[in-house]
C-alpha cells in the first residue's frame, strides 16, 4: 500500500515563504511522477506543478518563477518550494504520484492535503 504524507504548510504573510514536503512510502515503481495540486472551497483540484524520476520539471502558469518543485530521490520525498507567495496561493495543497501499470493505465496515489494560508 501506498502512503503520502505531507507537512510544511500553515500561515504566512503575502511576499513570504514556505516549503512543503511529501514523503511517499510503500511499493511504487522508481519510474514515476510526483507532483502538486491545489484546491480552494467550490473549485476543482488544479495542477501547480510536476516532476519527473528523471527531474523533469512542468509548472502551472501562476506559479512560475515563484515557485520550485525538487525530489531527493532516496528519499522517495517530493519538495515544492513557494516564494512571493499571494493571497490566491491559498488552498490545500495535496502531494500526488502517478506511475503507470503494465499497460501504461496512469495510477494515481494522493497525499491528504495541507492547508497553505497567505494572509496579513
Amino acid at each position: 500500500q501506498v502512503q503520502l504524507v505531507e507537512s510544511g504548510g500553515g500561515l504566512v504573510q503575502p511576499g513570504g515563504s514556505l516549503r512543503l514536503s511529501c514523503a511517499a512510502s510503500g511499493s511504487i515503481s522508481s519510474n514515476n511522477l510526483m507532483g502538486w495540486y491545489r484546491q480552494t472551497p467550490g473549485k476543482q483540484r488544479e495542477f501547480v506543478a510536476t516532476i519527473s524520476s528523471g527531474g523533469s520539471t512542468n509548472y502551472a502558469d501562476s506559479v512560475t518563477d515563484r515557485f520550485t518543485i525538487s525530489r531527493d530521490r532516496a528519499k522517495n520525498t517530493v519538495y515544492l518550494q513557494m516564494n512571493s507567495l499571494k493571497a490566491e496561493d491559498t488552498a490545500v495543497y495535496y502531494c500526488n504520484v502517478r506511475v503507470r501499470d503494465y499497460v501504461f493505465r496512469p495510477i494515481d496515489y494522493w497525499g491528504q492535503g495541507t492547508q497553505v494560508t497567505v494572509s496579513s
